[in-house]
């Protein structure tokens, strides 16, 4: 098995330990191009959960900021943030799976 792989497939892999360091590193440090694929590939599937839980806080968030929060208000509110967090977390499911995924194809 080649470095290189392996390599590869920890830029997957880092989404458990450090999610947006190792990609970045091995990007500007690595010279092989698929290598360089694979650390940007990682990178923009490590940064789909944090966009997301990003936008649904920003949404939890407005009604607040607009003095909207109140029982009369609880589907734009409340309802709509509880279920944004519901998809955030379905979305950071998937990448995590789809980077175990990507990991194992890579090693293979």
């Amino acid at each position: 098995m080649s470095t290189n792989k392996v390599l590869s497939a920890l830029c997957y892999f880092s989404v458990f330990f450090a999610p947006f360091i190792l990609p970045i590193v091995t990007y500007f440090v690595v010279e092989d191009p698929e290598v360089k694929h694979h650390a940007k590939r990682s990178l923009v599937s490590h940064l789909i959960p944090a966009i997301t839980i990003g936008l649904f806080l920003a949404l939890a968030f407005v009604p607040v900021m607009f003095g909207q929060w109140g029982e009369e208000s609880f589907l734009f509110g409340g309802g709509i943030a509880w279920f944004g967090f519901l998809v955030a977390g379905l979305v950071n499911f998937v990448v995590v799976i789809w980077n175990v995924i990507k990991g194992i194809q890579v090693l293979k």
